[in-house]
């Protein structure tokens, strides 16, 4: 595989979850791998009262608490983090220098260090840290998501800044100062006794080409960012953190780096901050994997969750690596849409481990999906506590698309073909497009009923006057349901896309009939009978009278 390539989950592509975004996307992709298992989901809001028994942190909108039912049992989901994990675990999880004891009682390799409560004194501090020596790392101990975490402290004037940075600006009282690791970070998924995940967080960076400067190939790499579903809303800053960084480096925002030179713009790795996710599940030494499962395996009650290694890739393999972090309620979005590598699917493993009979299910599972705000909408506008999801279609899916002309825009007419598919349990959509035909989408499990469908758009006299029907395969995925949108949107790629291929096709049938005049004139001036009758030509245009 090219080292740049990215190899996607066909069944989670950026059209499917355009809806979810940052947490929203990790539940939203355990909640669609159960349901198009065949699973009943219902999401919740906060107040539902079916959390009570699952610690969240912080108010926390629709979109994040959901269950998935069986005929025989039910779990509950917050994010990517199932009912099977304990409180005491996300207890453990939440707190780093907690985490930290209960791996260095294990055996677990960990950075040295320790936890200073708010009565820690500056001076207790810096005490502390010419024990264990520089550089360092000082970060929150109930922090997340990167905030507050400072690394690389080389000096006692360094930590000074960073203490009261993060104390008096940021308001976390409760710090840790550990060893700073220098090398590579990586975020290992585990499932139980297994690495389903791993992917390595490189800081927010660019690479040179020697023409552009480091600002417009941040704007570049922005635009990169911008196409990826996770990494959209993840983009690069140009703040007083990365021009201080890159002015440690010698560089300017109008600087012009080297061909292929790399670039780091941060000395965070997280996601959010600019970093990269590049997949490394195939890559990684087993001995690291190791470590991962034995620091799932030790915390009381977590079976599945993100455990953050730093890698010296210069020290011996049995030395290289130690834990920072683990996560019980590890965000996935990096690893389902990396920067490069294979996406792993991370819902499925996590689906089968609370849902094992489901394994062996068999669905066109990339074919269909549903609509996230859609069905979100009830608890949004707090019409509503919680909301079930229509189920999925199980099975082998069938589809079609069919192109209607003529006289075919009454909303009855759309109305009835609509209802027409509700009836026989098809999903799809109707589309107007930009020439005034209809699209119309069908999607189904009984292969006679979707093929047939073509019968009840045409038996509809009194509805529609129709010319002409254009029938072919469709093979994107559909949502469930059936929608009808009677508004020409002019900016739709979909619409904008189905005219110009229907030019070329008439474009491409014109350059052949061109082609095959061009040949058959080549051949009549090449033949016998028109080299005789050349000379009649030839007078016929002496004697033609020319114009005054």
């Amino acid at each position: 595989m090219n080292s740049n390539q990215v190899i996607s989950l066909p069944h989670l592509t950026n059209e499917i979850v355009r809806g979810a975004r940052k947490t929203k996307l990790c539940a939203y992709a355990v909640a669609l791998e159960g349901w198009r298992r065949g699973l009943k989901l219902k999401w919740y809001t906060i107040d539902s009262g079916k959390f009570d028994e699952m610690i969240t942190f912080g108010v926390n909108p629709p979109g994040r608490l959901f269950s998935l039912s069986s005929e025989t049992e039910t779990h509950y989901f917050f994010r990517t983090r199932g009912d099977k994990v304990s409180n005491e675990a996300v207890d453990i999880g939440s707190d780093k220098n907690e985490t930290k004891q209960w791996l260095k009682k294990a055996g677990v390799p960990v950075p040295a260090g320790d936890e200073f409560h708010a009565e820690a004194g500056e001076a207790e501090i810096l005490a502390f840290a010419e024990q264990v020596g520089y550089p360092l790392v000082l970060k929150p101990t109930n922090g997340s998501l990167g905030n507050g975490v400072i690394t690389n402290i080389k000096s006692p004037e360094e930590l000074k800044k960073a203490v009261n940075y993060v104390r008096n600006t940021l308001g976390y009282e409760d710090l840790i100062v550990e060893q700073y690791m220098p090398g590579e970070e990586y975020r290992v998924y585990v499932v139980e006794d297994r690495v389903v995940a791993a992917y390595n967080r490189l800081p927010a960076n660019i690479i040179g080409d020697g023409e552009h400067t480091i600002e417009e190939l941040i704007q570049l790499k922005n635009e990169q960012r911008r196409k990826n579903a996770r990494l959209f809303s993840c983009l690069i800053d140009i703040d007083q953190e990365t021009l201080e960084f890159i002015g440690n480096t010698g560089y300017q925002l109008d600087s012009i780096p080297k061909k292929d030179e790399k670039i780091l713009l941060k000395e965070k790795t997280n996601v959010s901050a600019g970093g990269d996710p590049v997949d490394v599940t195939d890559e990684i030494p087993e001995e690291f994997k190791e470590i991962a499962i034995n620091a799932v395996k030790e915390i009381p009650g977590l079976y599945h969750g993100g455990v953050d290694i730093i890698v010296d890739l210069n020290k011996p393999i049995n030395q290289a690596a130690v834990v920072i972090e683990l996560n019980p309620t590890a965000q996935i979005g990096g690893i389902l849409f990396p920067m490069r590598g294979r996406a792993r699917d991370i819902p499925s493993a996590i689906v089968d481990y609370y849902f094992p009979k489901t394994k062996d299910i068999k669905t066109d599972r990339e074919k269909v999906y549903f609509d996230f705000n859609t069905v979100l909408s009830p608890l949004q506008n707090r019409s509503g506590e919680e909301v079930e999801v229509a189920p999925a279609l199980i099975g082998e899916i069938y589809q079609k698309r069919y192109v209607v002309t003529g006289k075919v825009n009454q909303i009855r007419y759309h109305r009835y073909i609509k209802n027409k598919a509700l009836e026989q349990h098809l999903s799809g959509y109707i589309t107007t497009l930009m020439d005034g035909e209809i699209e119309v989408i069908v999607a189904g499990t009984d292969k006679r009923v979707v093929n047939q469908f073509k019968q009840i758009i045409t038996d509809v006299q009194e509805f529609a006057e129709i010319k002409k029907i254009i029938e072919e395969t469709f093979d994107q995925p559909v949502r469930i349901g059936f929608e009808i949108s009677e508004e020409l949107e002019s900016s739709s790629i979909k619409n904008i896309n189905t005219v110009i291929k229907r030019y070329e096709k008439e474009l491409h049938k014109m350059r052949k009939d061109k082609r095959r005049l061009e040949k058959e004139n080549i051949k009549i001036k090449l033949s016998r009978s028109w080299r005789f009758t050349g000379p009649l030509r030839l007078i016929k245009v002496l004697l033609k009278p020319r114009e005054s």
